[in-house]
Protein backbone atom coordinates (compact mmCIF):
# COMPACT_ATOMS: atom_id res chain seq x y z
CA UNK A 1 0.00 0.00 0.00
CA UNK A 2 1.37 3.12 -0.56
CA UNK A 3 1.62 6.29 1.06
CA UNK A 4 -0.52 8.17 -0.02
CA UNK A 5 -3.28 6.00 0.00
CA UNK A 6 -2.08 5.66 4.14
CA UNK A 7 -2.35 9.00 4.87
CA UNK A 8 -5.79 9.22 3.18
CA UNK A 9 -7.19 7.48 5.96
CA UNK A 10 -9.54 8.71 8.67
CA UNK A 11 -6.92 9.34 11.62
CA UNK A 12 -7.90 7.00 14.98
CA UNK A 13 -10.32 9.05 17.21
CA UNK A 14 -8.32 8.77 20.28
CA UNK A 15 -5.52 9.74 18.67
CA UNK A 16 -6.31 12.94 17.27
CA UNK A 17 -7.50 14.10 20.46
CA UNK A 18 -4.45 13.21 22.54
CA UNK A 19 -3.63 17.09 21.46
CA UNK A 20 -2.20 17.72 25.06
CA UNK A 21 -0.25 14.75 25.44
CA UNK A 22 1.77 15.32 22.13
CA UNK A 23 2.42 19.21 23.42
CA UNK A 24 3.87 18.17 26.52
CA UNK A 25 5.97 16.03 24.36
CA UNK A 26 7.01 18.90 21.86
CA UNK A 27 7.61 20.91 24.89
CA UNK A 28 10.11 18.59 26.71
CA UNK A 29 11.62 18.18 23.44
CA UNK A 30 12.33 21.72 23.12
CA UNK A 31 11.48 24.23 25.94
CA UNK A 32 8.24 25.94 27.38
CA UNK A 33 7.52 29.15 24.88
CA UNK A 34 8.93 27.45 22.04
CA UNK A 35 5.91 25.25 20.88
CA UNK A 36 2.98 27.79 19.73
CA UNK A 37 0.15 27.00 18.07
CA UNK A 38 -1.64 23.23 16.98
CA UNK A 39 -0.95 23.36 13.06
CA UNK A 40 -2.73 20.07 11.82
CA UNK A 41 -2.57 16.80 12.61
CA UNK A 42 -1.74 13.63 9.52
CA UNK A 43 -2.75 10.23 10.09
CA UNK A 44 0.37 7.78 9.49
CA UNK A 45 -1.39 4.72 9.31
CA UNK A 46 -4.06 2.74 11.44
CA UNK A 47 -4.30 4.27 14.89
CA UNK A 48 -1.00 5.93 14.13
CA UNK A 49 -1.50 10.36 14.18
CA UNK A 50 1.24 12.79 13.81
CA UNK A 51 0.47 16.26 15.45
CA UNK A 52 2.53 19.44 14.41
CA UNK A 53 2.96 22.24 16.52
CA UNK A 54 4.00 25.45 15.24
CA UNK A 55 7.94 26.68 15.85
CA UNK A 56 8.43 29.59 18.17
CA UNK A 57 12.30 29.30 17.96
CA UNK A 58 14.50 32.33 15.74
CA UNK A 59 15.76 31.20 12.90
CA UNK A 60 13.30 28.54 12.51
CA UNK A 61 11.30 30.22 10.42
CA UNK A 62 8.25 27.83 8.93
CA UNK A 63 9.16 25.01 10.97
CA UNK A 64 6.91 22.55 12.60
CA UNK A 65 7.18 20.18 15.39
CA UNK A 66 5.78 16.95 14.74
CA UNK A 67 5.10 14.44 17.86
CA UNK A 68 3.71 10.77 16.54
CA UNK A 69 1.43 9.25 19.35
CA UNK A 70 -0.07 5.85 18.80
CA UNK A 71 -1.72 3.17 20.42
CA UNK A 72 -2.29 -0.74 20.48
CA UNK A 73 -5.55 -2.40 19.04
CA UNK A 74 -7.94 -2.48 21.73
CA UNK A 75 -6.15 -0.25 23.75
CA UNK A 76 -7.20 3.21 25.31
CA UNK A 77 -4.02 4.91 25.92
CA UNK A 78 -2.31 6.57 23.91
CA UNK A 79 1.54 6.42 24.00
CA UNK A 80 3.96 8.82 22.36
CA UNK A 81 6.09 7.80 19.88
CA UNK A 82 8.49 10.35 18.66
CA UNK A 83 9.18 14.15 18.78
CA UNK A 84 11.14 15.95 16.04
CA UNK A 85 11.57 19.16 14.64
CA UNK A 86 10.16 19.07 10.69
CA UNK A 87 10.58 21.85 8.18
CA UNK A 88 7.20 22.93 6.45
CA UNK A 89 6.19 23.72 3.61
CA UNK A 90 7.64 27.23 3.51
CA UNK A 91 10.55 27.02 5.88
CA UNK A 92 13.42 28.56 5.77
CA UNK A 93 16.42 25.71 4.29
CA UNK A 94 19.80 25.44 3.90
CA UNK A 95 20.99 25.24 0.64
CA UNK A 96 21.68 21.59 -0.63
CA UNK A 97 25.15 19.88 0.09
CA UNK A 98 27.38 20.19 -2.83
CA UNK A 99 30.79 18.12 -2.51
CA UNK A 100 34.02 19.76 -2.03
CA UNK A 101 34.88 18.64 -5.41
CA UNK A 102 31.73 20.30 -7.49
CA UNK A 103 32.10 23.93 -5.33
CA UNK A 104 35.93 24.28 -6.12
CA UNK A 105 36.24 26.95 -8.79
CA UNK A 106 39.31 28.34 -10.79
CA UNK A 107 41.35 30.95 -8.60
CA UNK A 108 39.97 29.58 -5.23
CA UNK A 109 43.05 27.46 -4.37
CA UNK A 110 45.78 29.42 -2.50
CA UNK A 111 49.49 28.51 -1.20
CA UNK A 112 49.51 25.80 0.63
CA UNK A 113 46.44 23.69 -1.01
CA UNK A 114 46.22 20.48 -1.94
CA UNK A 115 43.88 19.20 -4.85
CA UNK A 116 44.24 15.59 -4.97
CA UNK A 117 42.86 14.18 -8.11
CA UNK A 118 40.16 11.18 -8.46
CA UNK A 119 42.34 7.52 -9.68
CA UNK A 120 39.78 7.27 -11.97
CA UNK A 121 39.69 11.27 -13.21
CA UNK A 122 37.66 11.06 -16.92
CA UNK A 123 40.31 14.45 -17.34
CA UNK A 124 43.25 11.70 -17.56
CA UNK A 125 44.58 8.42 -18.70
CA UNK A 126 47.46 6.84 -18.38
CA UNK A 127 51.18 8.10 -19.56
CA UNK A 128 54.55 5.83 -19.64
CA UNK A 129 54.74 3.47 -17.82
CA UNK A 130 58.15 1.17 -16.53
CA UNK A 131 59.67 -1.26 -14.21
CA UNK A 132 61.07 1.64 -11.70
CA UNK A 133 57.98 4.11 -12.61
CA UNK A 134 57.13 5.45 -8.69
CA UNK A 135 52.85 5.17 -7.99
CA UNK A 136 51.12 8.21 -9.56
CA UNK A 137 50.15 9.43 -6.28
CA UNK A 138 53.12 9.18 -4.38
CA UNK A 139 54.53 11.78 -2.78
CA UNK A 140 58.14 13.93 -3.27
CA UNK A 141 58.76 14.75 0.52
CA UNK A 142 57.82 14.29 4.22
CA UNK A 143 56.87 18.11 4.34
CA UNK A 144 53.85 16.93 0.97
CA UNK A 145 52.82 13.98 3.42
CA UNK A 146 51.82 16.11 6.11
CA UNK A 147 50.20 18.35 3.93
CA UNK A 148 48.47 15.13 2.34
CA UNK A 149 47.55 13.80 5.64
CA UNK A 150 46.13 17.21 6.94
CA UNK A 151 43.58 17.24 3.98
CA UNK A 152 42.55 14.01 4.25
CA UNK A 153 44.27 12.90 1.11
CA UNK A 154 45.12 9.48 0.37
CA UNK A 155 48.38 9.49 -1.22
CA UNK A 156 51.31 6.94 -1.27
CA UNK A 157 53.85 7.31 1.32
CA UNK A 158 57.63 7.14 -0.09
CA UNK A 159 60.35 9.11 -2.07
CA UNK A 160 60.08 9.27 -5.19
CA UNK A 161 62.64 6.89 -6.87
CA UNK A 162 65.40 8.35 -9.16
CA UNK A 163 65.98 6.67 -12.78
CA UNK A 164 69.22 4.93 -13.20
CA UNK A 165 71.36 7.01 -15.41
CA UNK A 166 70.97 5.41 -18.65
CA UNK A 167 67.94 3.46 -18.10
CA UNK A 168 64.47 4.01 -19.89
CA UNK A 169 62.57 5.69 -17.40
CA UNK A 170 65.84 8.12 -17.40
CA UNK A 171 65.58 8.29 -21.08
CA UNK A 172 62.03 9.22 -21.13
CA UNK A 173 62.33 11.37 -18.09
CA UNK A 174 64.60 13.59 -20.08
CA UNK A 175 62.46 13.41 -23.08
CA UNK A 176 59.83 14.87 -20.57
CA UNK A 177 56.98 11.62 -21.25
CA UNK A 178 57.96 9.98 -18.11
CA UNK A 179 54.58 11.15 -16.41
CA UNK A 180 52.36 8.43 -14.71
CA UNK A 181 49.09 10.58 -16.21
CA UNK A 182 48.94 12.45 -18.81
CA UNK A 183 44.97 14.53 -20.63
CA UNK A 184 42.55 12.05 -21.68
CA UNK A 185 40.92 13.22 -24.78
CA UNK A 186 38.19 14.30 -22.51
CA UNK A 187 40.17 16.46 -20.88
CA UNK A 188 41.57 18.12 -23.92
CA UNK A 189 38.04 18.78 -25.09
CA UNK A 190 36.54 20.12 -21.81
CA UNK A 191 40.22 22.45 -21.64
CA UNK A 192 39.18 23.46 -25.37
CA UNK A 193 35.97 24.55 -24.49
CA UNK A 194 36.92 26.02 -21.59
CA UNK A 195 39.54 28.52 -23.61
CA UNK A 196 37.26 28.97 -26.27
CA UNK A 197 34.45 30.50 -23.61
CA UNK A 198 37.07 32.83 -22.36
CA UNK A 199 38.81 34.32 -25.30
CA UNK A 200 37.08 32.51 -28.49
CA UNK A 201 35.00 33.96 -31.49
CA UNK A 202 32.40 34.62 -29.79
CA UNK A 203 33.08 37.19 -27.32
CA UNK A 204 32.48 40.81 -27.46
CA UNK A 205 35.96 41.64 -27.59
CA UNK A 206 36.81 38.60 -30.65
CA UNK A 207 33.77 41.06 -32.11
CA UNK A 208 34.98 43.65 -32.66
CA UNK A 209 38.45 42.86 -33.37
CA UNK A 210 39.75 44.03 -36.96
CA UNK A 211 41.89 40.82 -36.82
CA UNK A 212 41.86 37.40 -35.45
CA UNK A 213 44.76 36.02 -33.65
CA UNK A 214 45.99 33.35 -36.14
CA UNK A 215 47.85 36.87 -37.87
CA UNK A 216 49.17 38.22 -34.86
CA UNK A 217 52.98 38.84 -34.18
CA UNK A 218 52.52 38.34 -30.50
CA UNK A 219 50.72 35.05 -31.00
CA UNK A 220 52.90 31.91 -29.32
CA UNK A 221 52.86 28.78 -31.06
CA UNK A 222 52.05 25.80 -28.81
CA UNK A 223 52.54 22.11 -29.05
CA UNK A 224 50.30 19.12 -29.33
CA UNK A 225 47.59 19.07 -30.79
CA UNK A 226 45.80 22.06 -29.19
CA UNK A 227 48.00 23.86 -30.94
CA UNK A 228 46.43 23.71 -33.80
CA UNK A 229 43.72 26.02 -32.65
CA UNK A 230 44.79 27.88 -29.79
CA UNK A 231 48.20 29.74 -28.73
CA UNK A 232 49.26 32.24 -25.70
CA UNK A 233 49.20 36.13 -26.01
CA UNK A 234 52.66 37.57 -25.55
CA UNK A 235 50.90 41.22 -25.50
CA UNK A 236 50.66 43.28 -22.30
CA UNK A 237 48.42 46.05 -23.71
CA UNK A 238 46.20 42.55 -24.59
CA UNK A 239 43.26 41.97 -22.27
CA UNK A 240 44.63 38.18 -22.72
CA UNK A 241 47.90 38.69 -21.57
CA UNK A 242 49.27 35.19 -20.72
CA UNK A 243 46.42 33.60 -21.32
CA UNK A 244 45.66 30.67 -23.86
CA UNK A 245 43.62 32.36 -26.68
CA UNK A 246 41.70 30.98 -30.01
CA UNK A 247 42.70 31.22 -32.94
CA UNK A 248 40.41 32.79 -33.78
CA UNK A 249 40.05 35.32 -31.12
CA UNK A 250 41.43 38.93 -31.55
CA UNK A 251 41.37 42.31 -29.93
CA UNK A 252 42.33 45.76 -30.64
CA UNK A 253 45.93 44.95 -29.67
CA UNK A 254 46.74 43.04 -32.88
CA UNK A 255 50.14 43.68 -34.25
CA UNK A 256 48.94 44.72 -38.01
CA UNK A 257 45.78 46.42 -36.83
CA UNK A 258 47.12 50.18 -37.33
CA UNK A 259 50.83 50.17 -38.12
CA UNK A 260 51.75 53.87 -37.55
CA UNK A 261 54.21 55.14 -40.26
CA UNK A 262 57.45 55.63 -38.89
CA UNK A 263 58.14 59.57 -38.38
CA UNK A 264 60.40 61.56 -41.54
CA UNK A 265 64.21 62.07 -40.63
CA UNK A 266 65.48 65.43 -41.50
CA UNK A 267 68.45 65.04 -43.99
CA UNK A 268 71.87 65.85 -42.52
CA UNK A 269 73.26 69.38 -42.69
CA UNK A 270 76.31 69.82 -45.31
CA UNK A 271 78.96 71.77 -43.91
CA UNK A 272 81.59 73.28 -46.70
CA UNK A 273 85.13 72.78 -45.12
CA UNK A 274 86.90 74.41 -47.73
CA UNK A 275 85.16 78.17 -47.65
CA UNK A 276 86.45 80.26 -44.80
CA UNK A 277 83.47 82.48 -44.11
CA UNK A 278 84.66 86.28 -42.41
CA UNK A 279 82.78 87.40 -39.60
CA UNK A 280 83.21 90.87 -38.25
CA UNK A 281 83.77 91.28 -34.80
CA UNK A 282 82.09 94.71 -34.84
CA UNK A 283 79.18 95.86 -37.40
CA UNK A 284 79.51 98.24 -40.03
CA UNK A 285 78.43 101.94 -38.81
CA UNK A 286 76.23 101.57 -41.78
CA UNK A 287 74.64 98.70 -40.89
CA UNK A 288 72.21 100.27 -38.81
CA UNK A 289 68.78 101.65 -39.44
CA UNK A 290 69.35 104.87 -38.30
CA UNK A 291 71.98 107.00 -40.35
CA UNK A 292 74.82 107.89 -39.05
CA UNK A 293 74.98 112.28 -37.89
CA UNK A 294 78.10 114.27 -36.99
CA UNK A 295 78.03 115.79 -33.84
CA UNK A 296 80.90 118.99 -33.51
CA UNK A 297 80.57 119.06 -30.03
CA UNK A 298 81.33 115.40 -29.81
CA UNK A 299 83.97 115.20 -32.10
CA UNK A 300 85.99 118.72 -29.98
CA UNK A 301 85.84 116.11 -27.06
CA UNK A 302 87.36 113.08 -28.93
CA UNK A 303 84.18 110.60 -28.50
CA UNK A 304 82.75 109.41 -31.69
Amino acid sequence: MSAATTRSRTPDRLCAEAVDLARAAAEEAAAPGIVGEHVELVSEGDRVVTHFFECKELGYRGWRWAVTVARASRAKIVTVDEAVLLPGPDAVLAPEWVPWSERLRPGDMGPGDLLPTDAEDLRLEPGWTGEDEPPPNSVVSEDMAALAEAEDAEVTAGPLAVPARGSIAAVAEELGVRRARVLSRYGLHIAADRWEEAFGPKTPMAQAAPAACVSCGFLLRIGGSLGQAFGVCANEFSPADGRVVSLAYGCGGHSEAAVMPKPPQPAPPVIDETRVDPFPLRPASDSGSVPVAADEDTEELGHS
